[in-house]
């Protein structure tokens, strides 16, 4: 059986002095559900991720709406939560429990935390003091030692996703910054700077999931078929090293299901909450050679004009930004939408296939909370 996405709608992400959860869901899921021609009474269940808010969070920004007595599940798996929705509303579809669902992501930062977000209660990393910023540092250091990865290189990520998201109007940062702006940013963790560290951001993002046998027999608006999706959790950081492993492992799984290989791949959405993330996942997503992530992105591949997929035309999460619970079905968004032929100035001309890749680590024992990848095709 084969899942399709026919809708989808996301709030502008920004910091929101005030904001609250249901206003932000009520805007994501009225335009998800125009777009996907749906009234709310022919949506069998709803998935609603969220990382910080509190327990029954859906059933919460839910009970004023005509969802309310619908199935109403919580989803919460770290940065990765929206796409662990998205692969739930899946299962639920493919299990005949279904035909047609809601999936929703939300998240309020705005006056939740003051500066990093909290990791790893009760985690002997954190417990010596580890943090986002160090992890990713230690990362990019591996990286540098191994392969002879450069600050430069690891900078350049920040200055690609900054002029991606200039042509984004959902985007938090529509500003570019240049190398030199990178490299004079405030420092944070060796090699990392500030202009490396992506913002944290409220917003919501929302998708509609029908089974094939339920799609519409004209829909205004393209479907979008899920075509290969893939879910695995970290084993314990000391036996894996810096390498990656999960990322790598969970992409060839969703690769598989989707009978393609990286090669494939015309535009991708991937995790880049601090940019050697990203660098380092070109690697893992079969992108690049091993090690030879930095000389590709320095000789012009992943953006616009490059060869190569173009990797996060949305500005990813340095220039969108991140709300953790909507981040991974904002991801979602950009791929549907590069996938329609409507992202306007920042079309990826003729991409028919495409990727998300949602890391979600906030246990640093661990190589990652979960890794959720989700291939996407426009037939």
């Amino acid at each position: 059986m084969t899942a399709w996405i026919t809708g989808v709608g996301m709030t502008p992400f920004a910091k929101l002095v005030g904001a609250d959860e249901t206003s932000l869901v009520r805007d994501a899921v009225a335009a998800a559900l125009v777009d996907a021609q749906l009234e709310p009474g022919q949506i069998d269940a709803v998935f609603v991720a969220n990382v910080f808010g509190v327990g029954g969070l859906g059933q919460l920004v839910l009970r004023a709406s005509a969802l309310v007595g619908k199935p109403i599940l919580n989803v919460e798996n770290a940065c990765a939560s929206g796409t662990t929705a998205l692969l739930d509303g899946v299962a639920w579809l493919e299990a005949g429990l279904a035909d047609r669902v809601l999936v929703v992501g939300v998240e309020v930062l705005t006056g939740r935390f003051d500066g990093l977000l909290p990791i790893g209660a009760g985690d002997p990393y954190t417990s010596q003091g580890m943090t986002l910023p160090a992890l990713y540092a230690l990362k990019a250091r591996y990286h540098m030692e191994r392969y002879g990865t450069t600050p430069e290189q690891f900078a350049l990520v920040s200055v690609k996703n900054r002029r991606h998201g200039a042509l984004n109007p959902n985007a938090r940062f529509q500003t570019p910054v240049t190398l030199e702006e990178v490299l004079a940013s405030r420092p944070i963790a060796d090699p990392i700077n500030l202009l490396h560290c992506c913002p944290n951001s409220d917003g919501a993002a929302a998708a509609v999931l029908v089974r094939e046998a339920a799609l519409a027999p004209a829909p205004t608006s393209a479907p979008v078929r899920i075509a290969g999706s893939a879910l695995r959790s970290g084993l314990r950081r000391a036996e894996l090293g810096w390498n990656e492993t999960t990322l790598r492992d969970t992409a060839l799984q969703a690769y598989g299901k989707a009978g393609i290989t990286a090669e494939d791949i015309d535009v991708a959405e991937v995790h880049d909450a601090f940019a050697p993330g990203e660098l380092l996942a070109y690697e893992r997503l079969g992108f690049s050679g091993e090690g030879k992530a930095g000389a590709d992105l320095e000789a012009g591949r992943f953006t616009f004009d490059g060869d190569g997929p173009v990797v996060n035309s949305s500005g990813g999460l340095l220039s969108r930004g991140h709300p953790p619970g909507a981040t991974g079905l904002a991801q979602v968004f950009e791929i549907v939408t590069q996938l329609r032929g409507g992202a306007g100035d920042r079309q990826v001309t003729g991409a028919t296939r495409g990727l998300t890749v949602t890391m979600g680590g906030s246990i640093p024992q661990l190589e990652t909370n979960a890794c959720a990848v989700h291939v996407l095709s426009a037939s």
